[in-house]
């Protein structure tokens, strides 16, 4: 029996690039699940940034900036993809006063001379140690994955130990 009184957790999830809109597109499917699996103990804010085909880092940080202040503390994580980048560089570099119970990362891309070369997705060096707060931390990546590159988990295993 689920304990209604109590206020759901909440879930920010950081989409993938590309489209969101529908079945099979970015995210979609994966928040689909989890709002399916997941009981009503759980609330999912699933945000999208302003153009998702044509992503930026200030994309990123206006979001966050903006969805960081509804929440209501402690938050779960949910970075996939390029939102799982997107939200490491934004949690080390802005530093936001809030408390994370959990960050679960999949298919994370690496950006930078080990990885993609997109400069304004490359995270500062050292990064891990302005996240040491979060004591949670789980990785997750296909080993067969058709668009980021399963050796892309290796560093992050590696900041993550």
């Amino acid at each position: 029996m689920t304990n209604t009184s109590k206020e759901p957790k909440q879930i920010l999830f950081a989409h993938s690039g590309g489209g969101q809109g529908r079945p099979g597109e970015g995210s979609f499917d994966l928040v689909s699940s989890l709002k399916q699996q997941l009981s009503n103990e759980y609330d999912i804010l699933y945000p999208i940034i302003y153009d998702p085909e044509a992503p930026t880092y200030k994309m990123w940080k206006k979001l966050f900036s903006t969805e960081f202040k509804k929440i209501k503390q402690p938050v779960i994580l949910v970075g996939h993809s390029l939102g799982g980048s997107m939200l490491l560089k934004y949690l080390s570099e802005e530093k936001p006063k809030i408390a994370i119970s959990a960050l679960f990362l999949v298919a994370t891309p690496l950006w930078g001379k080990r990885g993609w070369e997109v400069e304004d997705f490359v995270l500062q060096e050292d990064f891990e140690a302005e996240l040491k707060h979060i004591t949670k931390v789980y990785l997750y990546h296909c080993n067969n994955d058709a668009i980021v590159p399963f050796e892309h988990l290796s560093f992050y295993k590696a900041a993550f130990p």
